[in-house]
């Protein structure tokens, strides 16, 4: 009898919760750009790449529970000093996040649809590079939880350091 009661209450409990729920309803790239300044004079140098990585992310909510995330990647090759080429990617998506409200909402944004977008950036990246006649570049995967940790933390500091400066005054 007591364990039709508790599962009557966790079943009255869930009815009254928000109901969270996510889905992706479209993935597509926004905007690219390559550049090959050297021209053909990048292909008679000893291959020994430097390759810096950019990444950047910008969220738009379009209405309601419906929102546009967009990873941006700037891919620099170097050799020695000499810029080689350079990509620019912003890969898209809309998702869905309903339910989803403040700290989880922003974590979902900032991690969860990068690590959905990332993998199709990647490929449109090597895509590129390839047609370019380089060395596909293969870029390791990124751990946006992490990023997005640092930047959360980062953030908490700046408001400590402003909140003690304004004390001081």
């Amino acid at each position: 009898m007591a364990e039709e009661q508790n599962s009557a209450a966790k079943t009255e409990a869930a009815a009254e919760a928000p109901k969270q729920q996510f889905a992706v309803q479209r993935i597509y790239l926004k905007d690219l750009s390559f550049e090959a300044p050297q021209g053909a004079g990048a292909f008679s140098k000893q291959w020994q790449p430097k390759v810096d990585q950019e990444l950047n992310i910008k969220t738009n909510k379009i209405k309601d529970d419906l929102y546009e995330v967009v990873l941006m990647m700037t891919v620099t090759v170097k050799l020695e000093d000499e810029t080689v080429f350079l990509i620019e990617v912003h890969q898209a998506g809309v998702f869905t996040a309903e339910g989803i409200e403040g700290q989880n909402l922003a974590q979902v944004l900032n991690t969860v649809c990068p690590n959905i977008l990332f993998p199709y950036a990647r490929e449109a990246i090597d895509n590129v590079v390839i047609k370019g006649s380089f060395p596909a570049l293969m870029l390791p995967p990124v751990n946006f939880d992490a990023l997005f940790a640092q930047a959360v933390a980062r953030a908490q500091q700046e408001q400590q350091g402003a909140a003690a400066s304004e004390t001081v005054n």
